[in-house]
């Protein structure tokens, strides 16, 4: 039985791949916060980035409650990540504290999207080890995904493809723009 496949090229990918191989920490390690780890999470988190390296990280915020930041790899344009300080795994390694940060972050994140994207519902949501799809298992992040009524579901059904609309670059501008705003509860 022969299939009738197309080729949808994504060269991009390629650096989301190779970034899946090698060691990750083990469930067991203490948190680390040590630039040069591999996880590009603790990268985001350092908070000493300079603005030109926020952006090119795509970093829209890093405070005491960890870093708000657009996923390079989206679901939907604007898909964010709230990433908390700890280089955990799972919820429940987090402190209270530090889960309190987490979901202030996803409530930010929230409210950006509705109003810098004009999103009209989002989707939040954890994948808990590989298996479970976390592209960096070692440390636990909140993805908060833009949805819009009659939004581009049916290609990933149908074609088995993503549609993105706006550059990285063009969302990262918008959401970082909004951001003060947002923050000050205008």
């Amino acid at each position: 039985m022969t299939e009738n496949r197309r080729n949808l090229w994504a060269p991009w990918r390629i650096d989301y791949l190779e970034g899946l191989v090698g060691e990750h920490p083990s469930p067991g390690a203490p948190p680390t916060l040590e630039r040069g780890n591999g996880c590009f999470l603790c990268d985001a988190v350092r908070g000493d980035l300079t603005p030109q390296e926020a952006q090119d990280r795509l970093v829209l915020l890093c405070d005491h409650r960890g870093a708000l930041m657009l996923n390079r790899y989206p679901y939907a344009n604007g898909h964010l990540l709230a990433v908390p300080h700890a280089h955990v795994p799972s919820l429940s390694s987090l402190t209270p504290e530090a889960r309190t940060g987490l979901m202030e972050l996803a409530a930010l994140a929230e409210r950006l999207l509705t109003r810098a994207m004009h999103a009209q519902g989002v989707n939040l949501g954890m994948n808990l080890g590989r298996c479970a799809g976390a592209a960096e298992p070692g440390h636990i992040h909140l993805h908060a995904v833009p949805r819009w009524s009659g939004d581009v579901n049916f290609m990933q059904a149908t074609g088995g493809l993503r549609v993105i609309p706006q550059a990285l670059e063009d969302s990262y501008q918008r959401l970082r723009e909004a951001l003060p705003q947002v923050e000050a509860g205008a």
